[in-house]
């Protein structure tokens, strides 16, 4: 099978012919139909995040088409399911057993730990593995097993929140303003500073504002969500939410946060960390994008561009999501 294959963490992904992997006990194996690019791949390709066991594989927001089932693993009715960045826990240790299995600390992961979907064929632990609502297509669904899933649980983990703010305006952004917009939030995007492609983007979504991040909010929000790694902006985000205010960091990896006046949490405003998510989120998100159609922005490039894609991700220069196909 083709694959872009990651040898060490800072170095451009090789096209390179693998083996067709052979799903083992409680695995499928799955032909790739569409695989997303997410922030979280740049950060393992750019070596961000500590252990990774190279060579691998990346890529965690696969659509693929189930080909065989391993020892004990009945084919399931859906013949097309989605891998998420989630792949196995423990099951075992308090937060599994808790409901909380997205803080297992044994817990593998896709595209990291695990190889992923830049690539023709994977393997998958059939428990993580979830069925996509059939109102999209390989590509459109691609962004909803990263972005809208991260997307989902921050939205949840900022409460009630009327006026809501969301830093970084990208692939789970997007989709999160067009959720929180069906809710009868209003939304307020902040950008990169001259990003007016990006803000226009966000008006087109329904978001009530757009504007630059280093700069003020144009009202007291309640929550704000912020998908940029980028450390300032959670003091930021601080000095724009009203007393009792929420600040949601949603990435798996942020720049180091500032020192900053202890004025800027007092008024019991709270910062908090979204890790990961479960598979009950997936479940509920499937089927709430069933439910309500989300238009997920992707623009389509071929697996052998998977380093030009991560480039321009790297470049912000993306609208919506990069999707790569076999």
């Amino acid at each position: 099978m083709r694959a872009m294959l990651l040898t060490r963490a800072g170095a451009p992904l090789q096209a390179t012919d693998l083996p067709i992997p052979e799903p083992g006990p409680g695995q499928l194996l799955l032909r790739v139909r569409a695989c997303g690019i997410c922030r979280t791949d740049l950060h393992i390709v750019d070596g961000e995040l500590p252990g990774l066991s190279a060579p691998r594989i990346p890529g965690h927001e696969i659509v693929a088409e189930v080909v065989a089932a391993g020892p004990g693993v009945k084919m399931p009715k859906a013949a097309r399911l989605g891998v998420p960045w989630l792949g196995w826990t423990c099951g075992e240790c308090e937060h599994c057993r808790a409901g909380r299995e997205n803080l297992c600390d044994a817990a593998r992961f896709t595209g990291w730990q695990l190889d992923g979907g830049y690539a023709e064929y994977v393997v998958a632990d059939q428990r993580y593995c979830m069925p996509i609502p059939d109102r999209y297509s390989d590509t459109e669904a691609a962004p909803l097993l990263c972005a809208g899933l991260i997307g989902h649980r921050a939205l949840k983990a900022a409460g009630e929140a009327q006026r809501l703010g969301l830093y970084g305006f990208g692939a789970a952004a997007h989709i999160v303003a067009q959720l929180a917009h069906k809710e009868g939030r209003e939304v307020y995007a902040f950008v990169r500073r001259g990003d007016e492609p990006a803000a226009e983007f966000a008006r087109q979504l329904g978001c009530a504002w757009a504007g630059p991040s280093d700069g003020p909010a144009p009202v007291p929000l309640d929550a704000a969500i912020i998908f940029a790694p980028v450390g300032a902006l959670v003091p930021a985000a601080l000095a724009a939410v009203r007393k009792g205010g929420r600040v949601v960091c949603a990435g798996i990896h942020m720049s180091d946060i500032p020192a900053f006046p202890y004025a800027l949490l007092w008024g019991e405003r709270s910062v908090c960390s979204v890790a990961n998510l479960t598979r009950r989120d997936g479940l509920e998100f499937m089927e709430l994008a069933g439910r309500s159609p989300l238009d997920t922005s992707v623009e389509v490039m071929p697996l052998a561009s998977a380093n030009e894609a991560l480039g321009r991700l790297r470049r912000g220069a993306v609208r919506g999501a990069l999707v790569l196909v076999p």
